[in-house]
């Protein structure tokens, strides 16, 4: 039988949505703060020959430069004052909240702070931030002012100016991401790299058929990739919808002389709890030291370094193994850090609840963490398969562009269904409020 939510849900309309004022109102900041981010984008950093820095960057497009510009909409190759994205504010993420499960003080703010805790590790996040964004600034100004031609006047007033920019820029979007989740619609870090992402699509498709016209890529190979891009969305769509449900009964009770209880219903387990953190983390440590090494003079670096900084390139197996890696590790980590099979088995045992045949408490919280952990091993090997899947197309060839690639394609499906869950959510909670008022209305009345 349907709850009744999921009669809600089944009978909200356009109607409805257009009465939930506030949604409108949210939906309109969000894509106010799209349009701000956008216009960022294509504001260049004073003091740089965009000419020549675009040859510059056209000749390591192929690289992780490429995949960078994709994270920013195209800001990397307009060396715009967005340039550095949001990546450093994932890489304090990443960083904070390794040390909240390893460093005590952190850990315990964590687990028994609550909300001021959570506030806490926020405001060390932000800090941090700033430290990383300027170090990845410092590491830009540097690579820039050693290319030739690239910087009219070089110098230490461009350094200054171009890390005060950039850093700026960086914790600009930061603040716009939590303004999102808060007054609009979503995640809001999630939705500013969603926004560049899809912003290079329809530029990116038409290089892609360009290239079928002009010969360099057979019409065979682009129905083939078509046609695996769709079923690749096909089979994100399934997965991310796909869970486990765990039984969960409700024993009776007896108030007076009524019997109330006795009802079921179902823990559901999603396959891939992580969401899209595990690949933008990835990503995101990826792209951190080889922002510097990428701007330097190749010729001055030692051998080891020139190797290196050949074997990072996507499609090279050691990008692909330390890629996928970093994708299972966060998937595992992250998901830790969201669930907890402790809370749950607590919570359940404190509202009455019990799974059949296990006991409630220690060993309801072992059965969850078992499933858990083995459903959390299909997400990982999931996403990992989606990621590198286009790496490998990339390594023969076959493509060229990071738009289509898995991180891409994950990252723009998933943050859509999140987001159109959310607009549901916000339906369902303005519906609801309407049911109660003509109820307290009916109330009054008699």
């Amino acid at each position: 039988m349907a709850s009744a939510a999921e009669q809600l849900a089944a009978n909200m309309d356009l109607g409805a949505f257009q009465k939930a004022t506030e949604l409108h109102k949210r939906l309109l900041f969000t894509l106010l703060a799209m349009v701000v981010y956008r216009i960022g984008a294509f504001i260049p950093i004073p003091g740089i020959d965009p000419v020549a820095f675009a040859a510059m960057f056209d000749r390591q497009a192929n690289g992780i430069f490429g995949m960078f510009n994709m994270f920013s909409g195209g800001a990397v190759r307009n060396m715009a004052i967005f340039a550095l994205n949001v990546m450093p504010y994932i890489s304090a993420s990443i960083i904070v909240q390794l040390l909240g499960t390893v460093y005590p003080p952190w850990e315990k703010l964590r687990k028994e702070g609550g909300e001021a805790g959570r506030k806490q590790l926020n405001q060390y996040t932000r800090y941090l931030t700033v430290v990383l964004a300027m170090f990845q600034a410092s590491g830009i100004a540097i690579g820039l002012q050693n290319s030739h031609g690239v910087v009219f006047d070089p110098g230490p007033l461009f350094m200054l100016k171009t890390v005060v920019i950039l850093t700026s820029g960086t914790m600009f979007l930061m603040w716009l991401g939590e303004q999102i989740t808060s007054r609009g619609v979503g995640n809001g870090v999630s939705l500013i790299i969603f926004a560049g992402i899809v912003a290079r699509l329809p530029t990116a498709l038409y290089q892609l058929f360009a290239s079928t016209h002009n010969g360099s890529l057979a019409g065979t190979t682009l129905l083939f990739f078509l046609a695996l891009a769709v079923g690749v969305v096909i089979f994100i769509v399934f997965m991310e919808r796909a869970q486990r449900r765990l039984l969960v009964q409700y024993p009776k009770r007896q108030v007076g002389n009524r019997m109330f209880g006795g009802d079921t219903s179902f823990l559901p387990l999603k396959i891939n709890v992580s969401g899209v953190i595990p690949p933008i983390f990835a990503s995101s440590l990826l792209l951190l030291p080889t922002t510097v090494m990428g701007f330097m003079d190749r010729s001055k670096l030692p051998g080891w370094a020139q190797g290196l900084q050949v074997q990072m390139q996507h499609g090279q197996p050691l990008f692909m193994l330390l890629y996928g890696l970093l994708i299972v590790f966060f998937s595992f980590f992250y998901t830790s850090v969201v669930f907890n099979p402790d809370d749950t088995a607590e919570n359940l045992r404190k509202y009455g609840g019990f799974m059949p045949g296990i006991r409630p408490g220690k060993r309801t919280a072992e059965y969850i963490d078992y499933v858990l952990t083995r459903l959390t091993v299909i997400g990982a090997m999931y996403i990992t398969a989606v990621c590198l899947l286009p790496e490998a197309l990339m390594a023969n060839g076959t493509i060229s562009s990071y738009y289509f690639g898995g991180t891409s394609i994950l990252i723009v499906v998933s943050v859509t269904m999140d987001t159109v869950a959310q607009i549901q959510s916000h339906l369902l909670a303005h519906q609801y409020e309407g049911l109660i008022k003509k109820s307290k209305l009916r109330g009054g009345r008699r």
